[in-house]
């Protein structure tokens, strides 16, 4: 879903941006409202959805379940192995 919504944007262009046109920071880049409507994206798809997309993606694909806890920020491999 995300490779068609990004239409020719190339590997290195920001999803989330600023009206600046600038990377969002961190708390608004997680306020799903905020993020979605910048980015012009449907209300449903959110920077928690993509966090979980990212997510299964990584272990769907081989990735060590400790490197996804990693780029999760989650202190204990119980919580991404829910």
């Amino acid at each position: 879903m995300l490779v068609q919504l990004r239409g020719n944007a190339g590997a290195d262009d920001l999803l989330f941006i600023s009206r600046g046109g600038r990377s969002r920071s961190r708390p608004r880049g997680h306020d799903p409202a905020t993020a979605t409507h910048a980015a012009g994206l449907t209300d449903h798809l959110s920077p928690h959805w993509l966090r979980h997309a990212h997510a299964n993606h990584a272990l769907d694909h081989g990735a060590p379940i400790h490197l996804v806890q990693a780029t999760l920020g989650h202190s204990s491999v119980a919580t991404t192995s829910r």
